[in-house]
């Protein structure tokens, strides 16, 4: 939510702020207006697709600063769309939005889009410290006040309508939150902030009742939209004639929109006053012949203000104490779901992409920086979100045998495809490679028919904001929502490889931290397109023992290498200094490789896309550490290196751990890269990319799987990395 002009105006007039120095206090914060702030208004990485290490890092220390001064945070996140479609327009112009902003940036001009994994990296690290929070059904705004209000603690968000929301100890605005410049006594630090009361904006207005300000946010105009009879109103009211003492006339200067209207409202002694007048003026504009239509108008905007009518008593309040969830009506479509998953969505374990599935059987593809002249990145993943919505939204009782008549031709294929442009590169509006696995289309059983059911994909279609209609498909073990919690790990593990085409063996050689990432990522060699060239495969290999390795030696952090005389840590840090001065730099002038750009973003959709999946089934496998996998300008910068003819062998000090890691996870991922079952598949294009691929596909290495270099060896070397913890897990 959001009203229109409320921020400019409230920041503009220092009279409706209060220096405080903030310390020894609750403090409810808005998730996402956190996340977005620190990551757009700190200048981290938009280009090259994100560099999730340095978000988390600049996110631990705020973590800290909060921590130094003696504040408790409870995070507050907003979970899927408003239900009642009431926000839905806006959302649809927000994505249109940053489709153009995210193609502005891959052509170097300027614009904002957050990187697509920056939530789940913002959830990681929150998880790590210990923080508590609470992922809400739809958007959090008024839960977030409730629970204000009730601990009677400040609000630290971004967004206007806290403005409007009556919390006794107000909003501290983003903006002023000095976190960076702390302040005081070792003992007594304090963050210097500025914060906002209702009492400060009403005493400016003449002691305005606090009543009438969510009648000025639906007048002004907010995320939901106003009635289309206010623009009449306003004109009858002549607010833009009002001048600071509530007088009219010239010489009086011009005001905003906001103000005016606060000038209007604060002239009535309460709601019910002022909705009578908003009757009487629409009447009389009406003419005799049509009264009445005033009423109609109070009534909607009495309506519309119930959004900002908050509650004594908080709905997240017994989360927090207890870590239970308040009942939810049988209207809510979340309440549909299990238990088990109804937990996960509100520790935020479980996405909003499948919320949205789930309740409104539409979702929003998040836009990245890419060739807008392909086809979407989130073509590439579309298979995997397939799974997901066949699981959310198949019914029990359909599961015990496939669909009558949903077989395809041969029987245990059905090719999963979307409306509309396909993954091919072959030009505008063709339809790609279809993905196939064993599978049967989710059907619906009213009126006796099996009539399949669809979920809207809203997605970039060149410059422009297109709607697919996906097909959902069920799995040949009939896997569904009811039976999750007692389906036995081995089976849910069992979908995810099926989905991703792995086996466990190609996996074996690899820790169970990385395990998805390396699945996910022989998945993406598969069915990108175009197909990942060598150099940028082993630039995101590289990348990811990167993290591995800084992991090892962040100061303080536990160390996952147990003794091992034989590695050269000294060595290792310079290996890794090496492949920091291959990053991209902020100030160089050329352009990002649009190429490379569009080929990561695919691997980001597909990893955003399986950890869902993933989450769905309650975790058969370990949630990567995303801001140790990815890191954009590294990536790029060893992709350019790379790409220039060097062989990667030039980055890896030799005989070093690293150099051994960087081709066991190659083979793992070309492994995987393979189908598990190559006769569920077409022929084609898919085994040419193979094929193309799989030349001097160890950069020149030579290597080969003979010579005792088998799975074992490869476990001997990846244990070096593993955590005292996974070999537990493993044996």
């Amino acid at each position: 939510m959001g009203v229109q002009g409320l921020t400019t105006y409230v920041e503009s007039n220092r009279n409706f702020l209060q220096d405080v120095r903030f310390r020894d206090s609750r403090l409810v914060i808005d998730g996402c207006s956190l996340y977005f702030r620190l990551y757009f208004n700190y200048g981290f990485d938009q280009q090259h697709g994100g560099d999730y290490d340095a978000f988390a890092c600049f996110l631990n220390e705020f973590l800290s600063a909060l921590e130094t001064c003696n504040i408790k945070p409870y995070v507050v996140l907003d979970g899927g769309m408003d239900p009642s479609d009431k926000k839905f327009a806006t959302l649809r112009q927000r994505l249109q939005s940053r489709i153009k902003e995210a193609d502005s940036i891959c052509h170097g001009r300027n614009g904002s889009v957050l990187p697509i994994l920056v939530r789940k990296v913002f959830l990681q690290v929150l998880n790590q410290r210990g923080i508590p929070l609470v992922q809400c059904p739809a958007e959090a705004d008024w839960e977030i006040a409730c629970l204000a209000r009730q601990w009677n603690c400040p609000v630290l968000t971004n967004d206007s309508d806290f403005y409007i929301f009556d919390l006794p100890a107000g909003y501290l605005p983003l903006h002023f939150f000095q976190w960076t410049n702390l302040n005081g006594k070792a003992s007594q630090r304090y963050i210097p902030s500025r914060c906002y009361t209702t009492n400060n904006l009403c005493r400016c207005f003449g002691g305005m009742n606090r009543e009438l300000l969510p009648l000025c946010a639906v007048l002004t105009g907010n995320d939901y939209g106003a009635p289309k009879e206010t623009e009449t109103l306003l004109a009858l009211a002549d607010v833009s004639a009002l001048g600071r003492g509530g007088g009219r006339g010239r010489g009086k200067a011009p005001v905003s929109r906001v103000e005016g209207i606060l000038i209007w409202l604060s002239s009535f002694p309460n709601v019910t006053e002022a909705l009578k007048e908003v009757s009487r003026l629409m009447d009389g504009a009406a003419g005799a012949g049509r009264r009445g239509q005033g009423g109609g108008l109070s009534s909607k905007l009495l309506a519309a203000m119930q959004e900002y009518n908050i509650k004594a008593q908080s709905p997240l309040a017994p989360w927090f104490s207890e870590g239970t969830l308040a009942p939810r009506g049988k209207t809510s479509g979340l309440a549909q779901l299990p238990e088990c998953l109804s937990l996960a969505a509100a520790r935020g374990q479980l996405s909003p992409l499948a919320l949205d599935a789930f309740v409104m059987q539409r979702v929003l593809l998040i836009p990245q920086v890419e060739n807008s002249k392909l086809a979407s990145s989130h073509c590439s993943s579309r298979p995997i979100r397939q799974a997901v919505y066949g699981i959310l939204l198949q019914k029990a009782e359909n599961t015990a045998s496939p669909a009558s008549g949903a077989l395809p031709a041969k029987a245990g294929q059905v090719q999963m495809q979307g409306r509309g442009r396909g993954r091919g590169g072959g030009g505008r509006g063709q339809q790609g490679p279809e993905h196939v696995f064993n599978a049967a289309p989710v059907q619906t059983q009213s009126h006796g028919s099996g009539s399949p059911i669809f979920v809207e994909e809203y997605d970039r279609l060149d410059l422009n904001l297109s709607k697919k209609q996906v097909e959902p498909v069920i799995l040949w073990n009939h896997i569904h929502l009811g039976g999750l919690s007692q389906a036995p790990a081995a089976v849910r593990l069992g979908v995810l490889f099926e989905v991703l085409g792995v086996t466990q063996s190609a996996l074996a050689p690899v820790p169970l931290h990385l395990q998805l990432a390396v699945a996910v990522t022989g998945f993406w060699l598969r069915e990108a397109t175009p197909a990942p060239s060598q150099p940028l495969l082993q630039a995101l290999v590289i990348g990811m023992i990167y993290g591995e390795l800084t992991s090892n030696n962040q100061p303080g952090a536990p160390r996952k290498v147990p003794v091992a005389p034989q590695l050269n840590w000294a060595a290792e840090r310079g290996f890794l200094s090496a492949l920091d001065r291959q990053r991209v730099r902020s100030g160089e002038r050329r352009r990002v490789d649009v190429g490379a750009a569009h080929c990561l973003s695919q691997w980001q959709s597909c990893l955003w896309s399986a950890l869902c999946l993933n989450q769905l089934l309650l975790v058969p496998l370990p949630e990567p550490n995303v801001s140790l996998l990815f890191s954009g300008t590294l990536v790029h910068g060893l992709f350019r290196y790379l790409k220039g003819g060097w062989p990667v062998e030039s980055l890896l000090p030799g005989g070093s751990l690293s150099g051994q890691l960087c081709f066991c996870l190659l083979d793992a991922v070309k492994d995987c890269s393979l189908k598990a079952n190559p006769s569920s598949f077409g022929s084609g294009k898919k085994n040419r990319g193979r094929g193309r691929r799989g030349r001097g596909g160890r950069g020149g290495r030579g290597w080969s799987r003979g010579g005792g270099r088998g799975s074992e060896e490869i476990n001997n070397r990846f244990a070096l990395l593993m955590s005292e913890e996974e070999e537990e897990e493993a044996d």
